[in-house]
């Protein structure tokens, strides 16, 4: 049977979410309405639906969706600041429907609980955050070496995006702490919810250092300059012990791979490299002449897309999900939404401050 999908924002990522769904029709997806006050989305995402023989209903917000009966999915991918209003009215609505939503769960850990408290009072919903990076096929590797055990206790998980600056947005609206909740949400919460996989163990306290030293100083917009972060250091210690880093620079289109990953044990070591998508083991024993290189693949994935086939493996997970409701629960729950929110709002706040935020502070 068809799974009836809406989409609520249909500016680039919204669009990238039904290519995706667009590849998962022999499944059953269909996206049947999309809302967006924005006209030329709406009109892109119509012309894109139209190439795959679908003719959604279109709103110009996100009530009017819930109120058509349209669909049994929501997926939200407008910007950061809107999504625990949708969220509420979703989880609010008398008629069931399940959610996939964009990261960061909220902008503010406060949000991020209200939505949680509101998901416990609908159990029939699912609700899924959209932190497809788990599932890069590298990433997804090392997490299958780590859970293992073949690096022994993990120690140290050290993570590396060098990368290009922020795209432009729908109204310049991700160039602003107040609608993002700062770069270390907006973009890092992927990163924080990848150590506390890595690490199993949740996060205690955290130490950063940052500035926007590059991008957007020449930028105005309604008289503003964007106050958003460009490079950040940013170090957590986990409640079993184990530390994290994330070195984060935005002004680094000149680097092999966008994203390093390194997860060191008491035994050995392993690392992913993304787009280059390839594993590196090691363990202590065997030294450097021991390292291993695997090529990570996932077969799966019908769609690459933006990010390296994780949303179509997202989309296929909480179709599964939805069709089996009962039986297996989201992916990616709640929880793990508010916690790397609260990692990267604890980041925000140390650089602010010039010292340690522990995690209590912010929840």
């Amino acid at each position: 049977m068809a799974v009836r999908y809406g989409i609520v924002g249909v500016g680039m990522m919204g669009r990238e979410h039904l290519l995706n769904l667009a590849h998962l029709r022999p499944d059953g997806a269909v996206v049947t309405c999309v809302a967006d006050p924005h006209v030329p989305s709406q009109s892109l995402a119509v012309s894109l639906a139209r190439s795959f023989n679908w003719e959604p209903q279109v709103f110009d917000g996100h009530r009017e969706m819930l109120e058509s009966g349209l669909c049994d999915v929501i997926v939200v991918s407008t910007p950061n600041m809107t999504h625990f209003e949708i969220l509420m009215d979703i989880l609010g609505h008398p008629r069931p429907h399940h959610v996939l939503v964009e990261k960061p769960l909220c902008t503010t850990t406060r949000h991020c609980r209200m939505v949680i408290e509101a998901a416990k009072r609908r159990p029939e919903i699912l609700v899924q955050v959209g932190l497809e990076y788990r599932y890069m096929p590298p990433v997804a590797k090392l997490i299958e070496i780590v859970k293992g055990g073949s690096l022994g206790q993990v120690k140290m998980v050290s993570i590396r995006e060098h990368r290009f600056p922020f795209l432009v947005k729908v109204n310049n609206w991700n160039r602003f702490n107040a609608n993002t909740g700062g770069t270390l949400v907006e973009k890092c919460c992927h990163f924080f919810d990848l150590m506390r996989l890595f690490a199993a163990a949740n996060p205690v306290r955290v130490m950063a250092s940052g500035s926007m030293d590059v991008n957007h100083k020449d930028e105005i917009y309604d008289g503003k300059v964007p106050d958003i972060i460009d490079d950040a250091f940013v170090i957590v210690e986990f409640d079993n012990g184990s530390r994290g880093m994330l070195d984060l620079c935005m002004f680094a289109e000149g680097s092999k791979n966008e994203q390093e990953i390194s997860v060191v044990g008491d035994i050995g070591k392993g690392e992913a490299f993304v787009p280059e998508s390839i594993v590196r083991l090691g363990t202590r024993a065997g030294g450097r002449d021991g390292v291993q290189t695997i090529k990570a693949e996932d077969k799966r994935i019908k769609y690459d897309g933006l990010h390296h086939g994780s949303s179509y493996l997202e989309h296929l997970h909480f179709l599964a999900a939805v069709r089996d409701q009962g039986i297996r629960t989201p992916a990616v729950a709640l929880e793990d939404g508010l916690l790397s929110v609260a990692m990267g709002v604890a980041a925000q706040l140390s650089i602010e401050q010039g010292r340690f935020i522990t995690i209590e502070e912010v929840l």
